[in-house]
């Protein structure tokens, strides 16, 4: 085995988890937790400090277990009932009493939340206090990343930021590479990937048979029946995704297998694949081999992107597994190259308006973007180099596309964050 795949596989074995909830709230539940634990008692007031990013983010999304939205319930139940030890999945195991204490205080206007002074993107700092008593936690840059822990502004932790500029210049993945890797890798040193279509596939199940947001994929399903859309793979794999983006934006108290720290991210890098897999009757290795495929472009061209930004990050995952259900048509490098040219010219203006409920339209559309980005691929068609964003060179397209989404789109980013902020 080539001494870079055990490189991917780190990759993906740290960027592909399970998450519970939407990750900007449970990033805040996470560090209310681990602030709560150094506190050593049950706190009585809870601060939050968060990015721009990360309010907006946080704002509109169900968190688990509680009925409600935002990021001070997200603090109050992390502080009340967390436990950090669990990472993404901080609350799987919150009580009735602990959701009703934490509604008692935010009911009683104990839970402040806070546009933090950073340049960070990603950024949460949760201080929890109890008389004089006081801890904090800061995460910054990856949902799960603790820099610091104090308490009574006595240092108990600490590690520091990596420098992203030498990071960038140690980037190991590019398409061609990762198709390699998708293709050639043992499958055993793989396998491991079919649990993000476990996860995924039992989250959209419940999407479709009960009524979450939007009820997205569920509406697809009753349009199939009158006879307004017709069941095909692309109408499977578009409701299946659509469906498990309803439940976890509604909140529901199941986890999801993520990449690159969002939920939604890893449904639409996963859905579609397992939609093509199980329609064209293909191998569990066949699968597997797609959706890694699938996970790592996804993660390639997040790594350009950054972890939040004013670019809808659905737009890359289902790049990603446009990419994978090209494998599965048995599609070449090649063709894999004009699925991600095909994606960049079409949706790559697509804006992150916060997670919601209608993140879930979007996922659809994206997906639907994608297996036609993927089919006009396989016959040879894609949008040439020479327009808008797109260039003949794919990992020139990909740095593209980043640059669209964070240098191209910073004052769209302040200005849906104004919006959200002043209605």
């Amino acid at each position: 085995m080539k001494k870079e795949w055990n490189e991917f596989i780190a990759i993906l074995n740290r960027e592909v988890v399970p998450a519970l909830g939407c990750t900007e709230p449970i990033t805040v539940s996470l560090a209310a937790s681990k602030a709560a634990e150094e506190l050593g008692v049950k706190p009585d007031r809870i601060l939050v400090q968060v990015s721009g990013n990360l309010l907006k983010n946080g704002m509109g999304v169900g968190v688990p277990g509680t009925g409600m939205a935002g990021l001070g319930i997200a603090a109050a139940v992390g502080a009340l009932g967390g436990k950090s030890s669990l990472a993404l999945e901080v609350l799987r195991d919150l009580t009735d009493d602990v959701v009703a204490e934490a509604k008692q205080l935010l009911a009683a206007g104990k839970v402040s939340v806070e546009l933090a002074d950073t340049d960070e993107l990603l950024f949460a700092q949760a201080s929890v206090f109890s008389g004089d008593n006081v801890a904090t936690c800061t995460i910054q840059r990856q949902h799960t990343f603790i820099t610091e822990v104090t308490a009574n502004n006595e240092i108990k932790f600490t590690q520091p930021l990596d420098d992203e500029e030498n990071a960038a210049g140690s980037w190991p993945l590019s398409m061609a590479k990762i198709h390699d890797f998708a293709m050639n890798v043992p499958f055993d040193k793989i396998n491991f990937i079919l649990e993000a279509a476990r996860l995924n596939e039992a989250i959209a199940n419940e999407g479709l048979e009960h009524e979450f947001g939007l009820k997205v994929g569920r509406s697809m399903d009753q349009d199939i029946a009158l006879g307004l859309r017709s069941d095909d793979i692309t109408s499977f794999a578009t409701r299946l995704a659509a469906a498990a983006s309803d439940a976890r934006m509604d909140g529901i108290m199941q986890p999801v297998m993520s990449n690159s720290g969002s939920g939604n991210q890893g449904i639409t890098a996963t859905i579609p694949v397992l939609a093509f897999a199980r329609r064209l009757e293909k191998t569990e290795e066949e699968m597997a081999r797609a959706l890694i495929m699938s996970h790592l472009t996804a993660i390639h061209l997040k790594h350009h992107l950054g972890r939040l930004s004013a670019l809808c990050g659905a737009i890359l995952a289902a790049t990603g597994s446009g990419c994978g259900i090209v494998m599965l048509l048995g599609g070449s490098f090649e063709d894999i190259e004009r699925t991600i040219k095909n994606m960049v010219g079409s949706v790559s203006g697509m804006i992150c308006d916060g997670a919601k409920t209608s993140c879930a339209l979007k996922v659809a559309s994206c997906v639907e973007a994608a297996i036609s980005s993927a089919l006009l691929a396989m016959k040879g068609v894609s949008v040439p180099g020479s327009d808008g964003i797109v260039d003949d060179d794919i990992e020139l397209c990909i740095h593209n596309l980043g640059r669209l989404g964070t240098a191209g789109m910073a004052e769209t980013d302040k200005i849906i964050l104004d919006i959200m902020v002043n209605k």
